[in-house]
């Protein structure tokens, strides 16, 4: 079971003009044992074809909970 914690650092770098191309990513910044499962926080890029700055970057925090 997963459970969406919440957000760490949300930023918004540059604006996303309407119909512009973007695409996501993920890289896992942590991963520790908490409260009976495992707390992973993921920074998730949302980059904008052609620009150089990212349209958002956030840190988002989950909880796993294996059987």
């Amino acid at each position: 079971m997963g459970v969406n914690y919440g957000c760490d650092r949300v930023r918004f770098p540059a604006p996303v003009a309407a119909g512009a191309r973007v695409r996501g990513h993920g890289l896992v910044l942590r991963a520790e044992e908490a409260g009976g499962g495992v707390q992973v926080t993921v920074r998730i890029t949302v980059e904008i074809e052609g620009s150089e700055r990212p349209g958002c970057v956030a840190d988002t925090i989950s909880r796993l909970f294996f059987e």
